[in-house]
């Protein structure tokens, strides 16, 4: 995953921000969030499955894993973010869906990204989804 990150990263810096904002019909952002730990800003390339408006949805996925991801636990922590997307950076703020809502979302989710519903018949673990304001 770090590995994905860092090529991903190095397109669009090669690219002078030309190229590497979207993937596999998604658009990419730079997900800035504060360590829970150190206090300090920790940032990793994420998609973005499902737009509402301005606001972004994530899938805390880590591929399937029994664990939760990092970023995850650490806007849980503290859930003032910053993204960056093609246009810019601007701070959001990140909130954990609800079990009512994230039923709904998690079928447009996987009606569009069946490999989200792949990655949770592999944990046992509830795919948490994150709509970032």
């Amino acid at each position: 995953m770090k590995l994905s990150n860092s090529l991903h990263r190095g397109v669009i810096k090669l690219s002078a921000g030309r190229k590497g904002w979207d993937a596999f019909g998604m658009p990419v952002i730079k997900l800035t969030t504060t360590g829970r730990k150190t206090g300090l800003p920790r940032s990793v390339m994420l998609t973005s499955p499902h737009q509402i408006g301005e606001s972004l949805v994530l899938v805390a996925s880590k591929g399937g894993s029994d664990t939760h991801p990092e970023w995850f636990l650490n806007l849980v922590a503290n859930p003032n973010v910053i993204v960056e997307t093609r246009i810019g950076s601007k701070e959001m703020i990140a909130q954990v869906v609800d079990a009512d809502v994230r039923e709904q979302l998690w079928d447009e989710v996987t009606e569009k990204f069946s490999n989200y519903g792949q990655y949770q018949s592999k944990t046992d673990r509830l795919i948490p989804l994150i709509i970032l304001s």
